[in-house]
């Protein structure tokens, strides 16, 4: 599972997203850049900038 913290790229913003692949964090991310933080095009360097601090998401064993 991958994660992603928006507030790592926008101080101050709690939204995140996990997903099973980066391309789908990247996808959702995107969005809501557009959505919630009025970017009407998401450039390159900023795709860059998401994929940079996409984690795993580490699995807890009960």
């Amino acid at each position: 599972m991958k994660s992603f913290e928006c507030g790592t790229l926008v101080p101050g913003c709690r939204w995140h997203t996990e997903a099973p692949d980066a391309a789908e964090v990247v996808r959702r991310a995107a969005e809501h850049l557009r959505s919630a933080h009025g970017e009407e095009t998401v450039r390159p360097n900023m795709i860059d900038e998401i994929k940079a601090r996409i984690h795993d998401k580490g699995v807890t064993l009960a």
